[in-house]
């Protein structure tokens, strides 16, 4: 996501910007995993987060901010994006309905993996830590990214919503 919004322009955004995500940055969850397991703690854990519940607007403008943009969001009703088979998660990284059959999907109760020491690195550095790495890619590699909508699909689908 912090790619697609460097990019600039008219940005295709999921919902409304009220839905809930859960995400984590991979090394939190790698530190923690390392230190429950020295510490020989068991159990069950929904190890996301963040530590409070956030929208997708606020984790967009986490992001923004962590890179420095300021980006022009267009946000498409799900009702839109289902009928032009648009994916969750997918086409559209991190975001899952917020109704329906994926009400609680972004809902998890992670009390238990905090209490046990899961802990977050602000999500504006790790915005800017992951766009910093994606640029170190080759360009080939950065083109065959495996979520997100094409360039080309965003402009169709825009065109189509605001037509």
């Amino acid at each position: 996501m912090a790619e697609r919004l460097a990019r600039g322009g008219e940005i295709l955004a999921p919902g409304d910007g009220s839905d809930p995500v859960q995400f984590i940055d991979v090394r939190d969850l790698a530190e923690w995993t390392i230190r429950v397991a020295e510490e020989r703690t068991t159990g069950v854990f929904n190890a996301s987060g963040p530590a409070r519940p956030i929208t997708m607007d606020q984790m967009l403008a986490g992001i923004a901010q962590g890179i420095h943009v300021h980006p022009n969001l267009i946000w498409a009703p799900t009702t839109f994006l289902q009928e032009n088979k648009v994916s969750h998660w997918g086409d559209m990284p991190v975001w899952i309905p917020g109704q329906g059959e994926t009400f609680g999907f972004h809902r998890r109760d992670i009390g238990r993996a905090i209490a046990a020491g899961l802990t977050y690195r602000p999500l504006p550095l790790t915005a800017a830590d992951t766009l910093a790495w994606l640029r170190t890619l080759p360009g080939e590699r950065r083109a065959k990214l495996r979520a997100g909508l094409t360039p080309e699909r965003e402009t169709a689908l825009l065109a189509t919503l605001l037509a």
